[in-house]
């Protein structure tokens, strides 16, 4: 990649940022638009971005950042297994090797060289997760034995080479999936989102010059990585450790797996050092180290250090801000699993390890920092055959909930900390699934974790099929409650039922994670998620904020007193300062 020749005046820098910050969202924006599964169409499970040779991220998407953050993992990777072992104009890859780079097996990559004048000069990539690649069971799979059983397994597999379209690989691809017209026509929607990186970056290269466009990305790059070890700079040196448990293994039932963090801060560089967790898992259950592991600690102090919301200044989403951050994981662990261990079943582990590094640095980042969030995902696979003999499958992401935070409630009824997806409109579901939703509101049968600011409140969604099928469900923390923090109380553990609506029977009540469940027709799966921890004492919190909580059903009269200590009229819809104020400091006192 060309160094930079002088330092870029401000004004240029801006207008290439902008540039290629454009072109990352358009390439988003067509893949979105043109796939045709709800996953990545109303989801947007996807990210998009340009790369240098050195695989560098010049830009990225505002999308999931699971994705973004693992292509450079995917590229090492690929230049590993890479058909032909060159790249030429006009080849177009394909990728989702768990060992040699990728985040995890559904998310394929696309990727296309950049050349320039005749000379590659970067990548032009993107990743979308797939609804069916051929695994064991239909859409997800959390009970195999191995990688084999996680469907098609690509490494650095050509498409197209130089121009020309293997039909061989794509007749592969279409005999090996239950839903082969939407994969095909998703990863169609991939290359096109990929080829108009390249045309937009050869634009840009065409109007600037390879020297100036590569030297301002060096600059930003250079830029962001200051950033990010100034505010690490500014936290004392140290360790800081939290730990907790995952629920288990989707196997084997009540035996919890341990997750330890230990964040050591030295100057103005991080290691996140995740050593003492728990042995990899006989089952999927494992974090690719490359692709997942290294990114989910990557994405926790980019939110932590240089959210845009809270920072003076927004900073680029490139490769500086992975630059400062090193993480260990021992080899054979649950975060660096060892081949040929299943690993796709990953992203619970890496949501609940960024609450453990928010839980550790507590105490230096008291601002930053946020109470226990839901940190699951509710990811959902409902399939089954129609008369026609052609599968049907659906994957869905369940919200979940936010902890308090320093100067807010907590969201209610959001994906959370790694995850960003969307949810999925339910006319879409009817007009395409055959399945219903019976229920889909926030939780009503417990409360959210307490504080000044209290946690978010959980999701409840009951689908029910139309047909016989089967579902495959992946989530956490059933046993382990968001943690409440400075005061603030815990909040409330998920839960998932399946029941049939024409019969008397009591509600099965699943683990957080269950394999290929055969069910009926009008069998419903009922999923509630955790809801979120409070942030600082409850007796802290406005008055007007507990009753109005009272009134929209958030909270029980019978909490609003006992741990918010609100005297009120519930009739009248008033409180009581004087007596609040009162009983309040009664309430502190005898605590």
């Amino acid at each position: 990649m060309p160094k930079d020749v002088a330092t870029i005046d401000p004004i240029t820098l801006q207008v290439i940022r902008g540039s290629i910050e454009t072109i990352a969202e358009e390439m988003a924006h067509v893949l979105f638009r043109m796939s045709f599964s709800s996953i990545i169409r109303e989801s947007e499970d996807l990210g998009a971005g340009l790369f240098d040779t050195e695989f560098n991220t010049l830009c990225e998407s505002e999308s999931t950042p699971m994705h973004i953050g693992s292509i450079p993992g995917y590229l090492h990777g690929i230049q590993d297994t890479l058909d032909d072992g060159e790249w030429y104009e006009g080849d177009v890859v394909v990728h989702n090797h768990p060992y040699h780079g990728s985040s995890h097996t559904p998310d394929l990559a696309i990727v296309i060289p950049i050349f320039h004048k005749g000379e590659l000069v970067g990548y032009s990539a993107n990743t979308a997760h797939h609804i069916d690649i051929g695994a064991a069971t239909p859409g997800l799979i959390i009970d195999v034995p191995d990688v084999y059983a996680e469907g098609m397994l690509f490494a650095g597999t050509k498409l197209y080479r130089k121009g020309k379209r293997n039909e061989t690989m794509w007749r592969f691809i279409r005999n090996n999936s239950r839903a082969a017209r939407q994969l095909v026509d998703d990863i169609e929607a991939q290359i096109s989102s990929a080829r108009l990186g390249v045309k937009r970056f050869n634009e840009l290269l065409d109007q600037y010059g390879k020297e100036l466009v590569f030297g301002a990305c060096n600059q930003l790059m250079d830029y962001s990585e200051k950033m990010l070890r100034q505010r690490i700079a500014d936290i004392p040196d140290g360790e800081y450790r939290a730990e907790g448990w995952l629920d288990d293994d989707g196997r084997n039932r009540g035996q919890q797996l341990p997750v330890k963090v230990c964040v050591r801060v030295s100057g103005d560089s991080i290691t996140v050092d995740l050593t003492g967790s728990a042995p990899q898992t006989p089952t999927a259950y494992n974090v690719p180290f490359e692709g997942s592991t290294k990114v989910a600690a990557f994405a926790a102090f980019r939110k932590l250090l240089l959210d845009t919301a809270t920072s003076d200044t927004r900073v680029p989403s490139n490769q500086g801000s992975f630059r400062p951050i090193e993480v260990i994981a021992p080899k054979g662990s649950i975060f660096n699993p060892i081949s040929p261990a299943a690993a796709e079943a990953r992203f619970t582990q890496c949501n609940y390890m960024i609450d453990l590094i928010m839980k550790a640095m507590a105490p230096v980042l008291p601002e930053e920092i946020i109470a226990g969030s839901s940190a699951s995902i509710s990811f959902a696979s409902y399939a089954g055959v129609r008369e026609s003999g052609d599968y049907w499958v659906f994957l869905e992401v369940n919200e979940g909930a936010y902890g308090g935070r320093p100067k807010s409630d907590g969201p209610d009824a959001i994906d959370n900390l790694m995850a960003n997806t969307r949810n999925n409109p339910l006319e879409d579901l009817a007009m395409h699934i055959p399945m219903v939703c019976e229920r889909y509101e926030l939780r009503d049968d417990v409360m959210p974790g307490a504080g000044k600011y209290r946690g978010g409140i959980g999701v409840v969604k009951a689908q029910r099929m139309l047909t016989d099928g089967i579902i495959t469900h992946e989530s956490e923390r059933h046993s382990n409650v968001p943690w409440g923090i400075f005061g603030g109380t815990e909040g409330a553990a998920g839960k998932c039922d399946i029941y049939n609506v024409g019969s008397n029977e009591a509600p099965e009540v699943m683990h957080s994670k269950f394999h290929g469940k055969e069910v009926r027709k009008d069998d419903v799966m009922a999923y509630y998620s955790p809801c979120g921890g409070g942030y600082g004492s409850p007796l802290e919190r406005a008055p007007n904020k507990v009753l109005d909580d009272v009134l929209d059903g958030f909270c029980s009269p019978e909490h609003a007193r006992d741990v918010y200590g609100l005297v009120f009229d519930l009739e009248a819809e008033t409180v009581d300062l004087a007596a609040t104020q009162k009983r309040r400091k009664e309430m502190a006192t005898a605590s």
